[in-house]
């Protein structure tokens, strides 16, 4: 053990952890220390390899990245080295690896954008007559009862990846020893242990997840996807310690050779234990994309509304998740489509604080947006329907609108979609969502903040550091595997920056402006799928 692993936590606590943020724009490396104070990062780019359906990356930049930002914030300083204990990484999830008995990257890793498996996911899902949405309805019985969902159509998912290999590139898949996450593969590269947590075997969907204490791979599952049983990783917990890490990279980034590798979780699994860790204490997350998570002492499913609770980073608990498409992707639109996009209009400025200004901005107009509604549907929509045809508009706009009221436009769509989202997912929890705590990189936003609990009427709670849930997080995890902290101390260490409630004299207006969004979706999803239906779909 490292010298300081048995040291109980206090102020003058000097330990730190390196904790890992890979996500697929890149590598984020941060220095927090046990209580969650983020003292230094650092970021790396990463190349994603897109043609068509595929959409691959080279494991190793995932390791250079890593390298280099880890390398970048402990600097030359000797005495900040000795002070790691542990390294922890959150990552992207569902991305394959194929890697041999060596531990060596057999070809590009499969990122949860590849969407090439979709034909042979449908080969295995189908049933021999009646079907349920592609699925054999007892097939898709199994799926959920065992596993709390089912493997994806689009083929984006680890299952997904998997059958595509068997299917379509046999040598590659003969050639491999195991399939990994990209979770499992940096874990492998730190500390020399083929495994894989039991939130990052999730989308492979061969694990019965019934027992939260006790999840394991069914064979059953295992032979509807028709993949090899020994190609699959030994399942551990979050929490778990892995082992020392390797002497190469000891020696790579100069830590103690006693510091230990911490199994640690996948991006959202992460992000809800930074955020919120007690159950039915809900978070959102405010990204790209964004999503409403709580821990929740069951397994279920919504089968219509497409939210599950799945294993997670905490043990004996799952994690209760509906995904919105595009968040924050709305206002990047915004910001490198329109207002700033590269053509003969653009100026050569750079605008570095845009976000902040938009927020700025769009506090200046009266809630309502002055009647403009705009639907946030850029890539389509997963919760509370599933239609990847749904698109985004901006709607009742007239000649008395300006950019400002666009702007506010965009910050009321996102944060309607979240209120349309927010009835199943309370129906699911079996309660009122009550305070709403708001991490992510949009929760900075203090005018998106408020514009939240008005349009859901539920206090929002927004948290000291929002953009850093994710490496806080994984952080405790770390603490946690080392014995440093317990589960229960968590929900006492993130602190509360501000509570935002919501208006009661804004309630009518939102109320009626909600069911004007929820219209507009039931009149134009018609016209929407015959507008990007693929291309001989009508045929």
């Amino acid at each position: 053990m490292h010298p300081s692993l048995d040291k109980p936590i206090g102020q003058a606590d000097a330990r730190l952890v390196l904790a890992v943020d890979l996500g697929t724009s890149g590598c984020k490396c941060a220095l927090v220390s046990l209580d969650g104070t983020v003292q230094a990062w650092a970021f790396r780019a990463v190349q994603l390899h897109v043609q068509g359906a595929l959409a691959e990356q080279e494991p190793q930049d995932w390791w250079k990245a890593f390298l280099d930002s880890a390398d970048e914030i402990l600097g030359a300083d000797a005495g900040l080295r000795s002070r790691v204990v542990a390294v922890c990484c959150s990552t992207q999830t569902e991305g394959t690896v194929c890697v041999d008995r060596n531990g060596q990257a057999i070809g590009r890793a499969l990122t949860w954008l590849d969407a090439r498996g979709a034909a042979a996911m449908a080969r295995r899902v189908r049933g021999r007559g009646l079907s349920i949405e592609g699925y054999g309805p007892l097939k898709l019985w199994r799926w959920l009862r065992l596993t709390g969902g089912a493997p994806s159509l689009s083929g984006r998912d680890s299952a997904g990846h998997m059958v595509y290999l068997r299917d379509e590139e046999p040598e590659r898949y003969e050639r491999t020893h195991k399939f990994l996450n990209v979770l499992d593969y940096m874990n492998l590269r730190l500390s020399g242990r083929f495994c894989a947590t039991q939130d990052s075997a999730v989308t492979a969907w061969v694990t019965d997840n019934r027992n939260p204490h006790q999840i394991h791979y069914d064979a059953g599952l295992i032979r509807l996807l028709g993949i090899d049983a020994a190609k699959l990783p030994e399942l551990v917990h979050s929490t778990d310690v892995l082992g020392p890490l390797l002497p190469e990279v000891v020696q790579a980034l100069g830590l103690d050779p006693q510091t230990v590798v911490v199994a640690g979780a996948v991006d959202n699994s992460a992000v809800a234990v930074g955020a919120a860790v007690n159950d039915f204490e809900t978070h959102l997350y405010l990204g790209t994309s964004s999503w409403l998570g709580a821990h929740i002492p069951f397994m279920k499913t919504d089968v219509r509304h497409k939210i599950a609770a799945i294993p997670c980073a905490i043990d004996g608990r799952y994690l209760a998740m509906a995904l919105q498409s595009t968040a924050g992707a709305n206002l990047s639109f915004l910001r490198d489509r329109i207002l700033y996009h590269p053509d003969e209009l653009a100026s050569d400025e750079e605008h570095p604080a845009v976000y902040e200004m938009l927020s700025k901005i769009a506090a200046r107009v009266p809630p309502g947006a002055r009647g403009l509604i705009y639907t946030p549907w850029l890539l389509g929509e997963r919760t509370p329907v599933d239609d990847p045809l749904l698109r985004a508009g901006l709607f009742n706009m007239s000649l008395e609108h300006t950019r400002e009221d666009i702007f506010r436009a965009f910050l009321e769509g996102v944060a309607l979609n979240t209120r349309w989202m927010l009835e199943p997912f309370a129906r699911l929890l079996g309660r009122n969502a009550g305070t709403i705590t708001a991490v992510g990189g949009g929760a900075q936003s203090d005018v998106w903040c408020q514009i939240l609990a008005d349009v859901t009427g539920q206090p929002i709670r927004q948290v000291d550091n929002p953009i850093q849930t994710n490496v806080i997080g994984t952080t405790f995890i770390a603490a946690v595997g080392i014995g440093a902290l317990t589960i229960t101390d968590l929900g006492h260490l993130r602190r509360a920056h501000a509570i935002y409630e919501p208006s009661s004299a804004l309630r009518r207006q939102y109320s009626d402006q909600f069911e004007t969004f929820k219209e507009v979706r039931a009149r134009l999803a018609p016209l929407y799928h015959r507008l990007n239906a693929p291309q001989g779909a009508a045929a």
